[in-house]
């Protein structure tokens, strides 16, 4: 337990216990209550914070796609290619580790940004690693200096590698700061800003390729364009508050409260919110120490594999197959302009739906949108799989068309909820570690999908072409079932409730059912069971 001196004024912590529950009870009633839009309005000061934060998560879908998708440059593959048959290539080898770079640098930056988090706070976090990108951005702009062609290579693969280092670093600092300020009515319709935002990115990103597309050495311009990108998180972490649980874990209880009235409607008792979140994390401490080896301690691996798993679903419903649509429809046989037309549309298309899922967080629990989507795209993509075991020119469209569908329906469920998901399962002691975990496992799957995917389908290799679909088929039905036994619901509930529900061991499948009447006393309306 805390010194006396570092918490806050005895007289006020008696009296803030008697109401916290009542109070806190309360107030998360008459949110649920509320639409939306009117919620948006109560907490208008945090939904700022967390818009400002978007810029981090526009970082990280800009720079993806940029760098990504460079290769594809006539300027570059001159640069940084040799000559076969009178046209300029990339080697094979070279571009092998250009695609495994950014995912191999964002499992290690994840790791090290959950560690960095804890060390000097989430806003000091999410300014370093943005100014690292920069730094990175800088390596790869001038990667086409050295005279030697090796070193031009090499200096392109340290850029990419650094990158995804810090990249890795600041989705995992915004995650945590965003997962741990925002009010339980709005955490699942927050979380959503990362999909919609990342696919915002990618757009912006691929319209300035193909405006640098032909320019001579326009691979540098796409390079330079990422640094307004890097530098704006940079002054967004200047002027957002710190996240109160931060000072409340380092003690430092003024500017705990200090952070929280910048984050609290007018009106609202900010040192009985402090007083809750002490009162959180004090609980924890007792059970755990921040730590990377404490998330896989026995009492917490569940929480640990929740979130992992969370983190995989996107891999699971096939995100890395559509973000390469352009060239696989081109495999099964549609032509390049219409294949690129389908490209930019998936991105359009999968904005709209991430758009509506801002709403759909808010009202539909994250079990149903997780397991109803995955559902519909496992008979999308078996409908695409049996499609392609004919031979038409409407087979081709079909396949797109059903890979859009795949987009707008996992748009709106399983891939925003799986961000709330990831958000909300760790505890407060553990949370900068177990996102760190988190965005690894999801560079992890991102970096083995890239590398497999091209030997199933490629005609040189597994040659499945379309068929690929059925492998989706089979990696959807059983993200329905690990989901629905390994999933909880936990859509507007508070930290102390989600700490408390596992801690009575609940089966995910009744977490929905569990009720705190308010009364300072957790009651379960479901008995303990042991997790399926």
């Amino acid at each position: 337990m805390a010194r006396e001196n570092d918490r806050l004024d005895k007289t006020d912590v008696e009296e803030i216990t008697e109401v916290t529950s009542h109070d806190s009870f309360s107030s998360e009633t008459s949110d649920a209550s509320r639409t939306l839009w009117q919620n948006i309005k109560k907490y208008r000061k945090v939904v700022g914070y967390t818009f400002a934060l978007t810029s981090a998560i526009l970082l990280y879908g800009y720079d993806n796609v940029v760098v990504g998708t460079v290769s594809g440059m006539p300027g570059f593959q001159k640069d940084f290619g040799r000559k076969l048959d009178d046209k300029w290539i990339l080697p094979s080898s070279w571009l092998a580790l250009w695609n495994v770079s950014s995912p191999i640098g964002a499992m290690c930056g994840s790791l090290a940004g959950g560690w960095l988090q804890d060390r000097i706070g989430r806003r000091l976090a999410l300014a370093s690693c943005s100014l690292l990108s920069a730094v990175s951005v800088a390596i790869m702009f001038v990667s086409y200096l050295p005279a030697d062609i090796d070193g031009r290579r090499g200096c392109f693969f340290a850029g990419k590698l650094f990158q995804g280092f810090s990249i890795g670093a600041v989705m995992a600092a915004t995650q945590t700061y965003m997962s741990e300020i925002l009010p339980p009515v709005l955490r699942g319709s927050g979380m959503a800003f990362f999909p919609v935002f990342t696919l915002l990115g990618q757009l912006t990103g691929a319209l300035v390729i193909f405006g640098s597309l032909n320019k001579g050495k326009g691979y540098t311009v796409a390079f330079g364009s990422q640094w307004p990108f890097s530098f704006v998180p940079i002054v967004v972490a200047l002027f957002i508050p710190e996240s109160p649980a931060y000072y409340v874990r380092k003690r430092q209880m003024d500017k705990a409260l200090n952070s929280q009235a910048r984050l609290d409607p007018l009106g609202v008792d900010t040192k009985a919110n402090v007083e809750k979140i002490r009162r959180d994390i004090e609980h924890e401490e007792q059970l755990n120490k921040a730590s990377f080896a404490e998330c896989f301690h026995k009492r917490n691996l569940l929480r640990t594999f929740i979130v992992m798993w969370a983190n995989s679903l996107t891999s699971i419903f096939g995100l890395p197959l559509l973000g390469k649509a352009s060239y696989f429809l081109q495999i099964v046989g549609m032509g390049a302009d219409s294949s690129v037309l389908f490209l930019i549309l998936g991105i359009v298309l999968g904005l709209i739906a991430n758009g509506v899922s801002v709403w759909a967080m808010s009202r539909v629990g994250r079990r149903p949108l997780i397991n109803i989507s995955l559902s519909v795209a496992a008979a999308l993509w078996l409908s695409n799989g049996i499609a392609n075991c004919f031979h038409s020119g409407a087979v081709v469209w079909w396949t797109a068309v059903s890979m859009m569908l795949v987009i707008i329906v996992c748009g709106v469920g399983v891939w925003p909820a799986s961000f709330a998901v990831a958000a909300e399962t760790s505890s407060l002691q553990l949370r900068a570690q177990t996102q760190g975990i988190g965005w690894f496992v999801s560079a992890f799957t991102s970096a083995v999908s890239g590398i497999v995917l091209p030997y199933v389908f490629n005609p040189d290799a597994g040659n499945l072409r379309g068929k690929v679909g059925f492998t989706y088929v089979g990696s959807c039905i059983l993200g329905v079932v690990v989901s629905w036994f390994l999933i909880p619901e936990m859509k507007g509930r508070t930290i102390g409730e989600i700490d408390r529900m596992f801690e009575l061991k609940i089966p995910a499948r009744a977490f929905k059912s569990w009720r705190n009447d308010g009364d300072g006393e957790s009651q379960v309306r479901t008995p303990p069971q042991p997790w399926v």
